[in-house]
């Protein structure tokens, strides 16, 4: 009984610890429904035009405040996006397609393509260049994607965003 009780205590232990370990990256790639995949690097980002918010609440899925991020600068996914060619060339059908945003450690979170290129929406989802005094290299999650316009910005606050996935509707 005593080693089961350890042995659990130690599975939630690895659990928790898992929870706050981010991956950091270097770029992400594009890639999925796409003429050319595209590889987005950190000093490709820089070439951006930034956008700058003085601070950004997250908040959780209840809408409770965990954190502030002060002095942000942001690049908007939307212009880094823009030089993607779909697979389908008509475009009357993009709005099939959808984003796929992957994290280094699984996390993902979904856009549809008329949510990023047709709405007001997509003039609010950045990838965070700098915040809290911090550089993009000097972050903790490297690549990271926001969408400060949610009303729980934590739900799709991507952390080490590795892939974008480009999909679209069976």
């Amino acid at each position: 009984m005593k080693s089961i009780f350890t042995t659990l205590l130690l599975l939630l232990f690895l659990f928790v610890n898992a929870q706050h370990n981010i991956v950091t990256t270097e770029s992400f790639v594009v890639k999925g429904a796409v003429q050319k995949e595209l590889t987005v690097t950190i000093s490709a980002l820089k070439q951006y035009t930034t956008t700058k918010l003085d601070s950004i609440v997250i908040t959780n899925h209840l809408k409770e405040k965990k954190s502030v991020m002060k002095n942000v600068k942001l690049v908007a996914l939307k212009d880094v996006l823009q030089q993607l060619v779909l697979s389908e060339t008509n475009p009357k059908l993009h709005s099939e397609y959808y984003f796929t945003m992957i994290a280094a450690d699984g996390y993902k979170v979904v856009f549809s393509w008329n949510e990023l290129f047709n709405t007001s929406v997509g003039n609010n989802v950045f990838i965070i260049v700098e915040s809290n005094g911090k550089s993009i290299t000097e972050s903790d999650s490297r690549i990271a994607l926001i969408s400060p316009a949610d009303e729980a910005t934590g739900r799709r606050y991507v952390k080490g965003l590795q892939q974008v996935i480009v999909s679209r509707v069976q």
